[in-house]
């Protein structure tokens, strides 16, 4: 068998029984013209395994600047790659935005049921119960719709709150790279556009062995706030489920939103 199709079937088999999925640089402030290598990672606690990048499990990958918008998916390699690596001319802020094909998944009702409340989906609970499938198993499509944000040259400007399009999309409405540890980020979540309220958004810290995770919700604005309490490496997380009309026997279209991003060190 093709090892691209190899890695394609293992990286869908890792997908579809984990949980978070993440993008994540090798430093999130390199310098200008310096390369930094973008890899996905998948699992539990903000820590998770790696997993391949490249075109057999991507939609798309953009980069947005203050220059505008970049279609970065003809760059992407052929067969699943560790990592993929770029380099910016020019200090400021970058984003960097993917969406990935979607997985099938099916789960015994018990098991659905409980990653439906682990994520705060009580209305997908609430119709499957109205509609008489309660206990039936779960089948969904999901994607994945990541995107991490860098500060070249360790400068900011006003791109790191732009909106990419992503179909669920976490947007900072502040720069985190100006805040410091107990200041209060601000975000929305968009879906397909529009403010999603009532969305349970996660928000995760590591800083070596140490991990954190607390969670929040949207109000009707789509908006939320959440205390950033130390420095380091953050991740926001969001998923949404809506009934699948396209029929091809999945019952539900699942949407997983993700955001990386570092707050810096403050001075000693």
């Amino acid at each position: 068998m093709n090892k691209c199709i190899v890695s394609s079937l293992l990286w869908l088999a890792s997908a579809a029984h984990a949980h978070e999925f993440w993008m994540t640089p090798d430093r999130f402030t390199p310098p200008a013209d310096s390369p930094v290598t973008l890899s996905l990672r998948v699992g539990e606690a903000f820590l998770g395994e790696p997993v391949g990048f490249g075109q057999p499990m991507a939609i798309a990958l953009r980069w947005h600047s203050q220059r505008g918008k970049t279609d970065l998916t003809p760059r992407l390699p052929a067969q699943l790659q560790p990592g993929v690596t770029l380099s910016f001319a020019r200090p400021g802020s970058q984003i960097i935005a993917l969406d990935t094909q979607p997985v099938i998944n099916e789960l015994p009702a018990e098991e659905f049921n409980a990653y439906l409340r682990e994520d705060g989906l009580e209305h997908v609970i609430a119709q499957r119960e109205a509609s008489g499938q309660g206990t039936a198993p779960g089948r969904e499509r999901y994607r994945r719709h990541v995107k991490t944000l860098l500060h070249v040259d360790g400068k900011a400007d006003g791109a790191f709150g732009r909106r990419t399009g992503q179909t669920l999309e976490i947007v900072p409405l502040k720069d985190p790279h100006g805040m410091k540890p107990g200041d209060a980020l601000p975000v929305e979540v968009l879906f397909k556009g529009r403010p999603l309220p009532g969305a349970l958004v996660k928000l995760w810290s590591r800083r070596g062995e140490q991990f954190d995770m607390s969670t929040t919700r949207t109000d009707a604005s789509g908006k939320t706030t959440t205390t950033l309490s130390s420095s380091g490496t953050w991740m926001v997380s969001v998923v949404h489920m809506v009934p699948n009309r396209e029929g091809q026997g999945q019952q539900w279209d699942s949407h997983w939103g993700n955001l990386t991003f570092a707050v810096p060190a403050s001075p000693s």
